[in-house]
C-alpha cells in the first residue's frame, strides 16, 4: 500500500477541549456530531448560533482541508497550502472537540463508540463522516498510485504530482479514470483532463498526447445541457471519451490499465503514459455495518430522507453531505444547502415539531474547462437548472466563473460556510 495521509485510526483520541474547559470524553451531550469536515462543521457552526449547548463534534484530524481546490492543485493554478486550515482554528467556540475516532453508534441505546474505548451518550446525532476511498477497490491501484506516472487529485499527497506529470509530458498516452460508485465531486475526474489538455495545447503538443477519458455513464454529465457543452470541449480537445466503461485493473510495472465497457462486456488493455486515477468511494466500513447504513445503498451509506435528512427509521439522526444516501450528487455546494435543512429540522425536533425544513436536492459543480474557462453547473434532484446567477448563461464556458472558483468560493468556505453564515 502506498504512503497516504494517515488514516483516522493513526490519530490520537484524547478530547481536545474548545470554549467550555476539560471534560472526560465518556458523556452525554445534547448533541454529537460525527466528523469535522464541511458538513459536521457548518452544523455545528448553525447549531452553536442558535443558542444550542452541549454540543461535541468527533473529528480525529488535526487538518482541514478545502478540497475542491485540489482540482486546481493538480492542475498547477494554486498551491497546495492554501486548501490547508488547523482544525482547531474552525470548530466554534462552545462547541467540544472530541478528538477521536468513531468505530460504532448503538441508535437504541443513543450511545457512540470511540476507538479508545469511550462511550459518548446523545439525545440527538448527526452523522458527517464523509466517505472513504477504496484504493483496494482495483486490483493493483492502491500500488501503483503515487508511482509508476500514476496519480490522483483525490488526496492532497498526490495532487501536485498530478501537476508535475502533466507539466512534463511531451508525448504518449493520458488516461483519466472516473469510478462507477457514488464519488465526492463527480465532474472533477474530467475536469484534469481538460486542463491537462489544454497545457498540451499552449505547449503545442496536445497533436502528440492520446488523451482518454474514461465515464462509467452513458453520458459525460447527467444533465442532457451540459453533458452537450462538455462533449464539445472534449471534441475541441480531441480527448477519446469511453462511455459506458470502467477502470477494472492497473498494471503499473506495465504501464497498462483493464478498461471494461459495461455495455458488451468486453475488457480492453490499454497502455499509458500518464493516469489519473479516482478511486472508488464508499462509507467508512463502520457507518456501512451500523443499523444505520441504508440497505438499499451498496456502498452502506446512511438512509436519509431526501427532503428532510432525517434517518427513517431513528428520528434523533439526521445524516448529511457526502456520507448521506441521496439522489444528488456530492458536493461543497450541496452540503451548503443542506447544512440549514439539517439545522432547522434538528431544533424542531428538539422542541417536539416534526421537520419543517426542506432539502430540493440543490448541488453544484464547477466544471473547469480550460486553464481560465469554467462552467457553473446548478440543479436539484429533478436535474432543473438552479442558477445562482440567474442573468447569465449557465451553458457558457467564462472567466468570470473560473475567478469565481480560485478565489471567492474558498473566502466563502473558510468565512462563511464553515461560520455557520452562509
Amino acid at each position: 500500500m502506498p504512503a497516504t495521509p494517515p488514516p483516522a485510526s493513526e490519530h490520537p483520541t484524547s478530547p481536545a477541549p474548545r470554549g467550555g474547559g476539560t471534560e472526560p470524553t465518556s458523556g452525554r451531550h445534547r448533541v454529537v456530531v460525527i466528523g469535522g469536515g464541511s458538513a459536521g462543521i457548518s452544523v455545528a457552526a448553525r447549531l452553536h448560533r442558535a443558542g444550542v449547548t452541549g454540543i461535541a463534534l468527533v473529528e480525529p484530524s488535526d487538518t482541514h482541508w478545502y478540497q475542491p481546490l485540489w482540482t486546481l492543485v493538480g492542475g498547477g493554478q494554486a498551491p497546495l497550502r492554501t486548501s490547508r486550515r488547523p482544525e482547531g482554528s474552525l470548530i466554534p467556540d462552545g462547541v467540544r472537540w472530541i478528538r477521536g475516532r468513531a468505530l460504532g453508534v448503538d441508535p437504541e441505546a443513543r450511545t457512540v463508540n470511540l476507538a479508545d474505548g469511550a462511550v459518548l451518550a446523545y439525545e440527538h446525532l448527526v452523522m458527517a463522516p464523509g466517505l472513504q476511498l477504496d484504493w483496494d477497490g482495483v486490483p493493483g491501484l492502491a500500488e501503483a498510485v503515487g508511482h509508476d506516472r500514476v496519480s490522483s487529485n483525490y488526496s492532497p499527497e498526490y495532487a501536485p504530482r498530478t501537476w508535475e506529470l502533466i507539466r512534463r509530458m511531451r508525448s504518449g498516452t493520458a488516461v483519466f479514470t472516473h469510478p462507477a460508485t457514488p464519488l465526492k465531486c463527480g465532474g472533477a475526474p474530467q475536469k484534469i483532463a481538460y486542463l491537462a489538455a489544454d497545457h498540451w495545447r499552449r505547449q503545442k503538443v496536445l497533436d502528440d498526447i492520446r488523451v482518454v477519458l474514461v465515464v462509467p455513464d452513458q453520458t459525460l454529465f447527467k444533465v442532457p445541457a451540459w453533458s452537450e457543452v462538455l462533449q464539445r470541449v472534449a471534441e475541441r480537445y480531441g480527448i477519446e471519451v469511453r462511455l459506458r466503461s470502467e477502470m477494472t485493473a492497473v498494471d503499473g510495472g506495465a504501464r497498462e490499465i483493464t478498461v471494461t465497457d459495461h455495455a458488451t462486456g468486453t475488457a480492453q488493455t490499454i497502455g499509458y503514459d500518464l493516469l489519473h486515477a479516482v478511486p472508488p468511494q464508499r462509507a467508512p466500513d463502520w457507518v456501512a455495518a451500523s443499523p444505520l447504513a441504508d440497505p438499499a445503498s451498496p456502498q452502506g451509506f446512511v438512509a436519509a430522507d431526501q427532503y428532510t435528512l432525517q434517518h427513517p427509521t431513528h428520528h434523533d439522526v439526521f445524516a448529511i453531505g457526502d456520507v448521506a444516501h441521496l439522489p444528488t450528487s456530492k458536493t461543497g455546494a450541496a452540503i451548503r444547502k443542506q447544512a440549514p435543512v439539517v439545522t432547522g429540522n434538528l431544533l424542531d425536533v428538539m422542541n417536539g415539531r416534526a421537520p419543517s425544513h426542506h432539502y430540493d436536492g440543490y448541488t453544484s459543480c464547477p466544471l473547469v474547462t480550460a486553464r481560465d474557462r469554467m462552467l457553473l453547473a446548478e440543479f436539484d434532484y429533478d436535474l432543473r437548472p438552479a442558477p445562482t446567477f440567474p442573468l447569465l448563461d449557465p451553458f457558457k464556458e467564462r472567466r468570470s466563473m473560473w475567478l469565481f472558483k480560485r478565489y471567492a468560493l474558498p473566502r466563502v468556505y473558510w468565512h462563511g460556510m464553515l461560520r455557520g453564515r452562509l
